[in-house]
């Protein structure tokens, strides 16, 4: 959904991870959007598979990325729903992990396993690794459910909700198949404005943490 065509690309995350292409050979830039990607295909999952035969395998998306971090103001590492040496290697190279969650029960329980696993990360190779947020997402206000998850979401974790709530919206769900972002696609659509929204939150809390810092 970022304008870039993943048969073109000529390295992918997987090159990257088994040290076959380096992070600065593998980023490409879209033709819109002013930003940078680091394209993954299918072929991760045969690096998942080589990783768990290699000494120090959690390492290695953090001495990839190091190179490059220097670059970018921020950079987002997009993971699996499941928990797998794919997610560990993220959670190892990250100062924080942004937590999208639909207001679901079997969300809540799958959220439990997620923190347990920061948890352990944190213990063992990033000491740093925090949690910097939990964001709802394809909420629909209409439903008691969702609302009921949400409420328990910040009993629990208070300012770590995001204030900011995704909703569920057809531009957003149709955005990826035209190849583009939707704040590209259709920047006045609901779903944009409140990405925009999260954008601002973000900002603004990492403001914060860094005047915290000082």
């Amino acid at each position: 959904g970022c304008g870039i065509n993943k048969m073109e690309v000529e390295y992918s995350a997987c090159d990257v991870l088994l040290g076959d292409a380096t992070a600065a050979d593998t980023i490409v830039s879209p033709p819109e959007g002013g930003f940078a990607v680091l394209p993954g295909n299918e072929d991760l999952t045969l690096a998942e598979v080589k990783l768990l035969q290699e000494i120090g395998r959690e390492m290695r998306l953090r001495k990839a990325l190091a190179p490059v971090s220097g670059l970018y103001d921020f950079i987002l590492i997009d993971c699996p729903p499941s928990i797998n040496m794919l997610t560990v290697n993220a959670l190892t190279a990250a100062d924080g992990v942004l937590i999208p969650m639909q207001c679901e029960y079997y969300a809540l329980e799958g959220l439990s396993a997620l923190l347990d696993t920061i948890e352990q990360v944190r213990d063992s190779v990033n000491p740093g690794l925090e949690v910097f947020g939990i964001l709802r997402t394809m909420f629909d206000p209409r439903v008691n459910l969702p609302n009921e998850v949400s409420m328990q979401l910040i009993e629990h974790f208070d300012r770590k909700v995001f204030r900011t709530v995704i909703p569920r919206n057809i531009r957003l769900a149709e955005a990826p198949s035209f190849g583009r972002p939707v704040l590209l696609h259709d920047r006045s659509s609901r779903g944009a404005i409140c990405y925009l929204a999260l954008a601002g939150e973000i900002l603004r809390r990492e403001d914060a943490r860094l005047a915290e810092a000082v």
